[in-house]
């Protein structure tokens, strides 16, 4: 009966972590690997519209701290559908998962736009499936913006800070990027360039075209390597 109501315990517990954030434990018998999901738009110092899907960036700092940490956890899964958000959340989560010790794989489903490329490129390995896209343009802002030269500076280097962590996570090559990130002939009411999932591939971005099966797959490796 104890064992039942234990079992049912963390049957709840799973069940309430996947209504609250959106996020889940698997355990096969030899590993246990955390999913986490990166969905809608990426929140950071602004709250975004309520009716809006969000990831918001002070709840997953602290997390992917936890889970660092966790002896009970040996890989994490992080899979992403997002059309982007504010630039330096979605970077400063991009950074703390690529300075994890822990096995981290990415996997890019629907879409990982915007400042989701940084996020789908910094894990130890990364996969997206074919039907997946990336949208990939110059940092751009909304709402009042002194019209000086200091401002385009500084947007500059923001956007030089994104180009940098892309090239330093994956493998393709910095003036490939910067040129698809300037095209004019693309996008209708933007400049950049959207990818599909054997672009993404080709190009370097994206480590292997892939769906789930694959990424767990990996995971296993990388722990098993770890193990050795």
């Amino acid at each position: 009966m104890a064992d039942k109501n234990n079992q049912s315990g963390e049957e709840n517990e799973a069940l309430d972590s996947i209504i609250e954030t959106g996020s889940t434990v698997t355990d096969s018998g030899d590993y246990k690997f955390y999913c986490l999901s990166i969905i809608g738009q990426i929140e950071g110092h602004y709250i975004s519209d309520e009716k809006q899907k969000t990831t918001k960036y002070e709840h997953l700092i602290p997390l992917l701290v936890e889970l660092e940490e966790s002896e009970k956890i040996d890989g994490i899964l992080i899979i992403l559908n997002t059309m982007g958000g504010d630039v330096e959340a979605g970077l400063a989560i991009a950074e703390l998962i690529a300075s994890m010790k822990k096995p981290t794989v990415t996997l890019v489903i629907g879409g990982g736009h915007s400042i989701g490329v940084p996020l789908a490129v910094c894990a130890k390995k990364s996969y997206i499936v074919p039907s997946a896209t990336m949208t990939i343009h110059p940092v751009r802002t909304g709402g009042t913006v002194i019209s000086a030269p200091q401002t385009f500076d500084y947007l500059q280097k923001m956007q030089d800070r994104i180009v940098d962590f892309i090239v330093r996570n994956s493998s393709v090559q910095r003036e490939y990027l910067e040129s698809i990130m300037m095209k004019t002939e693309e996008l209708a009411n933007d400049i950049g360039s959207v990818l599909d999932g054997d672009a993404a591939v080709e190009c370097g971005l994206i480590n292997e075209i892939g769906g789930l099966s694959h990424a767990l797959a990996a995971l296993r490796e990388m722990c098993q390597d770890k193990s050795k």
